[in-house]
């Protein structure tokens, strides 16, 4: 006769008295807490969620474009509709850049010449291995992160202009509607120490070569010059800061 074995479990979580008395005694770890289930949450339905200023703000683009024959029944909701996809446009409009963007010979007319009269372009000759044109790249690259509507390219000299000399790398170019506003021949014009303030200070003394994206004109000129100047003179206070405690521990 085959020998079967029996395994009763109890309700989960239950426990005996003698159970409890070992756990007491520490002879037993304590008793783990009864399972139970995560509450259960519906997911919201869309058609519960008030629509106010608020629904249409938490849209993005392509939805608010989908709800274009949604709202015919809303005045109020469509003109803010209207209103809120004309402000994401025209936001990814300014902020287009970002970056510093390489162009050939070839590119310069369609990338610098016909930019639209609103961009300010500021035109990088430079050549590889010369190493005042890689300091001011870096500069030049944090200004660029900084001020998205500011479209910053490079090109090799010498396909921009042939046979120019490289005694006048690094050079910068800068462009509005079509025509040279400014030029910086050499890295004596940035100064020593070539910092993105001090380049900044430089670019935007006579126009509003850099812009934020966040205002337009002269509005953006001051608050760009503004924001530059703090930043320069905390600069130099800490680096002062910190001659006087290098100074200061030998």
């Amino acid at each position: 006769m085959a020998d079967y074995h029996f395994v009763y479990k109890d309700v989960e979580g239950a426990s005996t008295q003698w159970d409890d008395i070992q756990r007491k005694l520490g002879n037993l770890p304590p008793k783990p807490p009864a399972f139970k289930p995560p509450s259960f949450t519906p997911a919201p339905d869309e058609d519960s969620v008030p629509r106010d200023k608020a629904w249409i703000d938490d849209k993005t683009e392509q939805e608010l474009e989908d709800l274009e024959d949604d709202l015919d029944d809303d005045r109020f909701l469509e003109e803010y509709r209207k209103k809120r996809l004309a402000e994401m446009r025209e936001e990814a409009k300014v902020l287009r850049f970002g970056s510093i963007i390489p162009i050939s010979g070839s590119d310069f007319v369609r990338e610098v010449s016909q930019a639209p009269p609103d961009v300010w372009v500021v035109v990088h000759l430079y050549k590889e291995g010369i190493p005042e044109c890689g300091l001011l790249m870096q500069s030049l690259e944090e200004l660029a992160t900084r001020y998205p509507a500011t479209k910053f390219v490079k090109i090799i000299s010498t396909e921009c202009i042939p046979n120019y000399p490289d005694r006048n790398l690094p050079t910068l170019l800068v462009y509005n509607n079509g025509a040279v506003k400014a030029n910086y021949v050499g890295m004596h014009t940035f100064g020593r120490r070539c910092t993105p303030e001090g380049v900044a200070l430089i670019l935007c003394q006579s126009d509003p070569v850099l812009n934020d994206g966040q205002s337009r004109d002269e509005e953006s000129r001051k608050a760009v010059i503004d924001g530059v100047r703090k930043r320069f003179i905390e600069k130099v206070v800490t680096e002062h800061e910190e001659d006087d405690n290098g100074s200061s521990s030998d």
